[in-house]
């Protein structure tokens, strides 16, 4: 079988979603997933912050907040295509897709909850992820219009009801924060956990629903078409900037910046560190007593303005990969051969930094990103042209096709987009 043809063979779907489509899934689709994967590694592996030139590294500008974002985005789009993609499923088999996406769902949460209990130093976004499966599930089979209401509603008001709901969950008798990666411990705890993983964690499911819903929203367009894609491409960088220069304008232009700094947590004075927190990390921000909070959008948020913004560059990185694809071909291979398997290789990307953080071993960032783009890369090739799943992704697969059970070939199965 030539190389070609291995790859239009090969329907495996990223992190669960299977079963696979019956055409050949769009390589540019997977090649985003692959800039995801090597986006969260490079955030997780090198300094975001130079201390010898008080800056900001320029990868936290290009993947910090947005590789995750886009893993989020594209899962959303994986659920559309696997749920008829323009033509949605309906009826019996809408009803069996939920059913396999959730035993998906599943699977992805114990292996985030195992990898939970590995000392390492990286929020492991898996748990969040499988969560947010489940909450698709209603929105599965509707059409973009109702899918745009929803994406523009959740993403304008999810991030106000957060920012009045999180003082609650930091107060008795709930107290609910962990901090440390969920994990099988947690479930002793589930008030505390669940605070974490939808309101003051790192991926709060509350707001990052707005990505599976943007995910949906696009997986059910004809991603095929050179319009669409140039449409995603502009309109994704059009959304950036404009994301950007609100913030800005409500923060330096209305006084939202002085706002946030008299709450303590920055040095008033130091505007320079206040400039690399909005760039870095907004953490130790109170959150929780300026309604100026909601005019950040720095990554990690969670305020309408982070969504936006990284919402944005993922449509756009998707638009870019699609159009590239068109031209490149094969050429795409590196990016969408490990993009086809990231539930795998991000599991062994949370495993090897576990090892050299508890093992405390030398390694430079350089090797130690390097080393594991190589070796991945040559994984997710060698997978692909064998037209395979990786082992997580057949886990995966074997429990969502359980879940789906069987599917009456005379039920309706499809709908108007």
């Amino acid at each position: 079988m030539s190389i070609s043809s291995r790859l239009s063979a090969n329907q495996s779907d990223h992190p669960g979603e299977g079963p696979p489509p019956k055409r050949p899934r769009l390589v540019g689709v997977d090649a985003a997933r692959g800039i995801a994967l090597i986006g969260m590694m490079a955030v997780h592996i090198f300094s975001l912050y130079n201390e010898q030139t008080d800056s900001v590294s320029w990868l936290a500008a290009v993947f910090h907040g947005r590789a995750s974002a886009l893993f989020a985005v594209m899962a959303g789009v994986g659920l559309a295509l696997v749920s008829g993609g323009v033509h949605r499923h309906t009826g019996a088999q809408a009803s069996a897709g939920r059913r396999g996406i959730a035993a998906r769902a599943a699977v992805i949460a114990v292996v985030g909850l195992t990898l939970g209990l590995f000392w390492v130093d990286v929020a492991i976004i898996l748990v969040c992820y499988s969560l947010l499966f489940v909450l698709a599930l209603p929105f599965l089979t509707m059409g973009i219009r109702q899918l745009a209401v929803f994406t523009a509603t959740w993403t304008l008001l999810s991030p106000a009801i957060a920012y009045l709901v999180r003082p609650v969950l930091y107060e008795a008798p709930f107290m609910a924060v962990i901090d440390t990666d969920p994990s099988w411990t947690n479930l002793a705890d589930p008030v505390a956990l669940l605070s974490s993983l939808f309101f003051t964690g790192p991926y709060p499911v509350f707001q990052w629903l707005s990505y599976l819903l943007l995910g949906l929203l696009l997986g059910r367009l004809a991603l095929d078409s050179v319009r669409v894609q140039l449409w995603l491409a502009a309109g994704g960088a059009a959304a950036v900037v404009a994301a950007q220069l609100t913030s800005a304008f409500l923060l330096n232009g209305l006084g939202g910046s002085s706002a946030l700094l008299a709450t303590g947590e920055v040095d008033s004075g130091d505007l320079a560190e206040w400039d690399n927190r909005l760039l870095l990390d907004v953490s130790e921000v109170d959150q929780t007593t300026s309604g100026w909070w909601l005019a950040v959008g720095a990554p990690h948020s969670g305020t309408t303005l982070d969504l936006l913004n990284t919402m944005g560059s993922a449509a756009m990185v998707l638009g870019l990969c699609l159009l590239l694809a068109r031209v490149a071909g094969r050429g795409m291979l590196a990016l969408a051969g490990p993009g086809g398997m990231t539930l795998t290789l991000y599991s062994a990307h949370v495993l090897v930094m576990s090892f050299v953080y508890t093992t405390e071993i030398e390694v430079g960032e350089n090797l130690l990103f390097w080393g594991q783009v190589l070796v991945f890369t040559a994984v997710g090739i060698a997978y692909r042209v064998s037209a395979r799943r990786g082992p997580l992704e057949l886990l995966a697969f074997t429990a969502s096709k359980a879940g789906r059970g069987p599917v009456s070939l005379h039920s309706p199965s499809t709908g108007s987009p």
